[in-house]
């Protein structure tokens, strides 16, 4: 329903029309910003190969999913799936909103009904979802979400978790049945068969454990439709972790390093390390040498004496280079690109940019984000609960730096309102994650373009699943298939 987000499927849907290496070179042109020099748009790309274009807005769909417009639902899916007689299996893929369901906005969980859940406006598009399992009868459906919604509970004390796996195991108003299956290893039998978790967490799946380079938690529910494959078939083989944990350093560390901007005031490059290079002059330096804090003092020395006004430039939608991820090259390089996109930076105010400072050298030196009682007195924020975060309360970790050495906390929607919580780890940067950067640790390819304003591109990468573990989630489902869930 998000023009922008229909805007950036509608583009990728056309660049998925052609095999690898028949992407015409339009398609590159368009993302380098070439096309919008010339007064040209996405509507031009599409138009200049007839048949791709034409697939490309069949498929990418603009709507709000709705009971009004169910019949217009259904007449897609049918038209995706071609006639009844030649219909194969399929697979339906969702993750009904979760704003009902998250740890901070579930309190108003119930409507008229009393116990009935699905009464809350929020949602519809869950009961949209279980009506089209229950009138098209995919074969397999996979159901993503948050993982408050293992706690959510209604006003009588219900689990809504419980609930939702009743609704799935067989949808309201149909005779169908679906067995329910996790994807990690603790949810299988030592024979490697396949089985309902014995608890909810069996369905949870931790991004950072399967070769992504953040901390991504998230629910994920595959249903097998029993009445199509038998009582006694076996669920997908859980998913494969990864040897090793990738790093954030891994995913955006040979990206071009970037100046913030200066918000409030007029913005240059001299202005910028003008004011950095002062920084050892202000209070809040002042304070941290007293404290006895020398390693992160040093580390703010360390990162201003890296600071050049050459090199401080912010970015733009494309900048030239010549990427060199360090995991998973082939997934996210394109040599045709050349360069990087979606890659320009945010402004900062004066006392936040004094922040980002602090906060990435503390991490470069101590290998952890500060908390705010970790902050010297003058840098402490102006907000009103500062003073509760001081003895331990919720947003202590208001600013939070993205260490190299780790994953990536969770790249949430919250991205597009401020940076705070996706500091860049390299001090000398002083500035927040870029839409590229954030791309890269929720791994969108390189080529993967995001239509908008920088705050709808930030709100996009923040609401995804990462590619990466749906390819993983997509590999187990196909080798289901292909030995016909036994």
């Amino acid at each position: 329903m998000d023009a922008p987000a229909h805007r950036t499927l509608l583009l990728r849907s056309f660049y998925r029309q052609f095999v690898d290496g028949a992407v015409p070179p339009g398609y590159y042109e368009y993302v380098r910003g070439e096309f919008a020099r010339r007064g040209r748009g996405v509507d031009d790309l599409l138009d200049a190969s007839p048949n791709e274009g034409r697939r490309a807005r069949e498929e990418a769909w603009r709507a709000e999913l709705r009971p009004s417009i169910a019949s217009e639902v259904d007449a897609r899916i049918r038209q995706a799936l071609g006639p009844e007689r030649s219909r194969s299996d399929w697979v339906l893929v969702g993750g009904p909103p979760c704003q009902a369901y998250s740890l901070v906005g579930r309190a108003r969980m119930l409507g008229a009904r009393g116990d009935d859940f699905y009464y809350d406006k929020r949602h519809t598009l869950y009961r949209e979802y279980l009506r089209i399992i229950a009138k098209h009868r995919p074969s397999v459906f996979v159901m993503e979400n948050v993982k408050g919604l293992l706690s959510a509970k209604s006003q009588l004390g219900f689990s809504i978790f419980e609930r939702i796996l009743k609704d799935l195991r067989q949808p309201p108003d149909s005779k169908l049945k679906y067995r329910l299956f996790g994807l990690t290893a603790p949810a299988q039998e030592r024979s490697g068969d396949a089985v309902e978790p014995t608890s909810a967490d069996g369905f949870l799946i931790k991004s950072e454990r399967f070769g992504v380079p953040q901390a991504r938690h998230r629910l994920i529910i595959v249903g097998v439709l029993q009445t199509r494959f038998g009582a006694g078939m076996r669920g997908p083989a859980p998913l494969s972790e990864g040897a090793d944990v990738v790093r954030c350093a891994d995913a955006i560390g040979d990206l071009p390093a970037l100046r913030s901007g200066l918000s409030r005031e007029a913005d240059s490059s001299e202005r910028w390390v003008g004011l950095l290079k002062a920084s050892v002059h202000q209070a809040w330096f002042r304070q941290i040498v007293a404290s006895g804090q020398s390693e992160v003092a040093e580390a703010v020395r360390s990162a201003l004496d890296r600071v050049r006004c050459p090199r401080s430039h912010r970015g733009a939608q494309f900048v030239a280079c010549e990427p060199r991820v360090r995991f998973e090259r082939d997934w996210f390089e394109d040599p045709r690109l050349g360069g990087a996109c979606n890659h320009e930076t945010r402004a900062h105010i004066y006392e936040d940019l004094s922040r980002y400072l602090f906060v990435s050298s503390y991490g470069k030196a101590k290998g952890r984000s500060p908390r705010i009682r970790d902050f010297p007195e003058s840098l402490l924020p102006e907000h009103a609960n500062v003073a509760s975060a001081l003895r331990g309360a919720m947003f202590n970790d208001r600013f939070r730096v993205q260490l190299s050495t780790l994953p990536a906390s969770t790249i949430t929607s919250h991205i597009a309102k401020d940076g705070h919580y996706f500091i860049h780890p390299d001090p000398a940067q002083c500035r927040s994650l870029t839409v590229r950067e954030a791309a890269r640790l929720q791994t969108f390819p390189d080529n993967y373009f995001f239509e908008g304003n920088r705050t709808e591109q930030y709100r996009q990468v923040g609401n995804a699943v990462p590619p990466l573990l749906a390819r993983g989630i997509a590999s187990a489902i196909k080798a289901g298939f292909e030995r016909g869930w036994q």
